[in-house]
């Protein structure tokens, strides 16, 4: 055993004190006669070794009441090996959780009060000479600097619930960051949490034998939960004037059921499908809200839910645009008639619908900085793709934009292939010129999720498009290839592939008549149409908290106006 402040031990001499009052009687006896006192003497024998245990208790009270008096100014410790001891100023970091999580009840009221208590009760305990850092979820630079006892009470009193948070890790390296600069002064660190799973990874705290961390846990008296984990569209893509089906997950994480709690959806604040759900103990449901969009543009979305006495993620925040219109490029061959050169199929489909806006250039006059105001590009039948338009497609593609190819009669199959292998799909081999027709169609696509009745649906006793010929598509295994429509000889007629963010459409015939009769048929319409449609760029509906990712904006200016 050591001691803090030896130098305190020399006080025990004053043991000595209470033993000398023992020695030494200083009471003064008065001597009274009695006639006969054989009584008397019998009592003073039967009471004599009572008080002399007693004096000797009240002794032995009084040197350990001055012993440990003693102790208590001497600091004693027990030395762990191969530790220096070290006297002098301390350094201290708390940190005060003040996450979400950290609303939830226990008996001292919320759990954010009951941390900002033990912070100041911690601070109490230390020297007016010790410095101290506060330090919070919201990594704030006044919270990077050493202040006295008083400055760091005011700092507390400003902590307020705040949506950051950080694994341990994370505070554990902040609080190192400014304790290591601080020479030989002894260094604390104090983290008050609950500790949530989501942010405790002690195992990845880089090991610093300087540095003294202590862990002081939070427990809220109720765990009970319902809360909504996530939510989803049927479809990738939202409409004006549409049903929308929004698909909502909620989580039940108490030991009681729940009947007939509300839900509400809001949308640019104004309360749309009001429903309720029922829900088992430590279980999940999933119900499914819909309504219409009647505005275009972005729309500002949540969804709540009542819960005590877990409330900050009775909230559900998320976003999505619904497009005005939808900007479309047709990139024409080259002729010395213009109007010839554009598709009349094309023409009739993305320009009598006010939710398109169709524009047709040749390709000789095509201004490549103009192709990212488009959302879907049409290659309508060039004979080559030129080195300079296939790396500005791949780019386009590559930021959300959407390529569909019709092939020329004749094309130059070397440029075809290598814009096609840039973009990781199947290219044109060569022509075939058999006469067959599609009889496969792929329901489970997006495409055609919601066109046909898959109870009634049959491909042998539908109509489906005739082909004179067609162009054969390589089939490679390293390509993301999904068939839309493919021909009895199990060719593929009309195929889809991803490319980074955005989607390249392949078609094995051209729009001419001597091809096929596609462009003539019914299931053109709804197969460009939905192309169109699902060209729009999707952003995500929500990000989460607390966890690092992009947020990509397009077409974005910079600098004065």
């Amino acid at each position: 055993m050591s001691f803090t402040y030896p130098a305190f031990l020399f006080a025990l001499s004053a043991i000595a004190i209470p033993i000398i009052i023992h020695l030494f009687n200083f009471r003064k006896f008065k001597t009274v006669y009695f006639s006969n006192i054989r009584f008397l003497k019998e009592v003073k024998q039967e009471t004599q070794a009572k008080s002399k245990l007693k004096h000797l208790l009240v002794l032995t009270a009084r040197i350990l009441a001055i012993s440990f008096l003693v102790l208590a100014f001497a600091q004693p410790f027990i030395p762990v090996e191969n530790k220096k001891i070290v006297v002098g100023n301390k350094v201290v970091s708390i940190f005060v959780d003040n996450s979400f999580s950290m609303d939830a009840i226990n008996i001292n009221g919320t759990l954010l009060d009951d941390a900002k208590k033990r912070a100041a009760e911690i601070v109490s305990a230390y020297k007016p000479t010790d410095r101290f850092q506060l330090l919070t979820n919201n990594f704030e630079g006044k919270h990077q600097r050493l202040v006295n006892k008083e400055e760091f009470i005011e700092l507390l009193d400003e902590i307020k619930i705040s949506p950051a948070s950080h694994s341990l890790s994370e505070i554990a390296t902040r609080q190192m960051d400014v304790l290591q600069n601080k020479g030989n002064e002894i260094k604390i660190s104090f983290i008050v949490s609950d500790f949530q799973k989501s942010i405790t990874n002690i195992d990845q705290i880089k090991n610093d034998t300087s540095i003294n961390f202590n862990f002081v846990p939070l427990i809220a008296v109720q765990k009970d939960n319902v809360y909504i984990d996530t939510c989803w569209f049927e479809t990738p893509v939202r409409q004006f004037n549409q049903i929308e089906k929004l698909h909502v997950r909620i989580k039940n994480v108490s030991k009681k059921v729940l009947e007939n709690n509300s839900i509400k959806l809001f949308i640019n604040e104004i309360q749309k499908t009001p429903a309720s759900f029922n829900i088992d103990k430590e279980a999940e449901t999933e119900i499914i809200l819909s309504f219409s969009s009647k505005e275009t543009g972005l729309q500002n979305c949540r969804i709540e839910l009542n819960d005590y006495p877990v409330t900050f993620d009775d909230t559900f925040f998320f976003s999505f645009e619904v497009a005005k219109n939808i900007p479309v490029l047709s990139i024409n061959s080259s002729t010395t008639d213009i109007v010839k050169s554009e598709s009349p199929y094309l023409n009739k489909l993305f320009g009598s619908d006010s939710l398109f806006v169709l524009k047709n250039t040749p390709e000789n006059k095509l201004d490549y900085s103009s192709l990212s105001n488009n959302k879907l590009i049409v290659l309508n039948e060039l004979k080559t793709i030129t080195t300079g338009l296939a790396q500005e497609l791949k780019r386009f593609m590559s930021n959300g934009g959407s390529v569909l190819v019709f092939p020329n009669a004749a094309i130059d199959l070397n440029s075809y292939r290598e814009f096609l292998l840039a973009a990781n799909a199947n290219y044109y081999e060569g022509v075939d010129t058999i006469n067959t027709k599609v009889d496969k169609v792929n329901l489970e696509h997006d495409i055609y999720k919601d066109v046909f009745d898959k109870k009634t649906f049959s491909a042998t006793n539908l109509n489906l498009p005739l082909v004179s010929k067609h162009y054969r598509i390589s089939k490679t295994t390293k390509s993301n290839e999904e068939y839309l429509l493919r021909l009895q000889n199990d060719d593929v007629f009309f195929s889809k592939y991803d490319v980074d963010k955005g989607k390249l459409y392949l078609s094995s015939v051209s729009l001419q008549p001597d091809f096929s009769n596609f462009g003539k048929h019914a299931i053109f319409v709804p197969t460009l149409y939905k192309i169109g449609i699902y060209s729009q760029s999707t952003q995500p509906l929500f990000y989460t908290i607390g966890s690092d990712e992009v947020i990509q904006f397009a077409n974005v200016l910079t600098g004065e106006k």
